[in-house]
């Protein structure tokens, strides 16, 4: 009787499945803002209200979340912005999931010398100074939205090919691994039709994880004027002003370090929503 209570699998709480649900909704209405809160607005992220210059947040004067220092809205900046740290932070970590993933799958899967050169070339990778690397690029060319999804997508991708390198080597030696390797299958095909499905639900976690951290590396770039220039501005622009003018404004840093950590912290707790979710052996927990 205690053996057959102990091995009746136990269902993972309610909350924890509407926990990426919640998630995905925060993040949805975020985005959905920032997409079509200009449309709402009279204003667009260039004017000037020069009857308006660091007005507090209001209704009656038509800027929501008041104006900074020479009268620009900070409503539409903050959706204008938005719409640029998202869209870095999608394709950024976007780009760094094929990277990551494709360099983990082939050291892990293959073993071996080829494991071990690719793993001390990643090391070598890691080892360098990333916001010097950045600083060398934008001098030699003009910084460029390009150019800025390279170097944070080129930097985001190390963590998530040391953890599929690691999961592709212990798939490498399960059973129906072996049984497609008798069957004389190659070991490209193993890997695109056998390892990296296996850990789609590993790099989709990742994902959502890797989003944040490439937002909040574009925001310290940006911070540090290293981003992409006016009139682009992105959340970390809009903070780098802000500190400016936070005695006189202090809702011109408020709402877009409010908007960021809306951001991150959503983002987070989807991933470890999607981690509980995706994880197999979550009806055992």
């Amino acid at each position: 009787m205690a053996d057959t209570l102990a091995a009746t699998p136990v269902p993972v709480a309610a909350d924890a499945d509407r926990g990426w649900w919640i998630c995905l909704a925060v993040l949805g209405a975020l985005a959905l803002v920032c997409i079509a809160g200009p449309w709402f607005s009279r204003y667009t992220p260039d004017d000037t209200d020069w009857l308006h210059l660091s007005v507090a947040p209001g209704l009656a004067h038509g800027h929501w979340l008041g104006t900074d220092a020479i009268g620009r809205d900070v409503f539409v900046r903050l959706c204008v912005g938005g719409r640029l740290s998202l869209l870095i932070g999608l394709v950024a970590s976007a780009l760094a999931l094929v990277v990551g993933m494709g360099y983990g799958v082939v050291a892990g899967y293959c073993g071996g010398l080829v494991d071990a050169a690719l793993m001390r070339v990643l090391d070598m990778i890691s080892a360098l100074p990333f916001l010097l690397i950045v600083i060398l690029l934008v001098t030699l060319f003009e910084r460029s939205l390009v150019l800025l999804l390279a170097a944070i997508g080129g930097y985001v991708w190390i963590d998530l090919a040391r953890v599929m390198r690691a999961e592709a080597a212990r798939l490498r030696g399960l059973a129906f691994v072996d049984a497609a390797r008798v069957a004389g299958a190659s070991g490209f095909r193993i890997m695109r039709r056998h390892i990296a499905p296996n850990l789609a639900g590993l790099a989709l976690v990742y994902l959502s994880l890797g989003v944040p951290n490439a937002i909040l590396i574009e925001s310290f770039l940006s911070f540090l004027g290293l981003s992409v220039d006016e009139p682009s501005a992105s959340w970390g622009a809009m903070l780098a002003d802000g500190t400016l003018e936070m005695e006189a404004a202090p809702w011109t840093l408020l709402a877009p370090a409010l908007a960021l950590a809306t951001t991150l912290i959503a983002c987070q707790f989807l991933g470890e929503a999607l981690r509980r979710r995706l994880d197999p052996r979550r009806a055992w927990a």
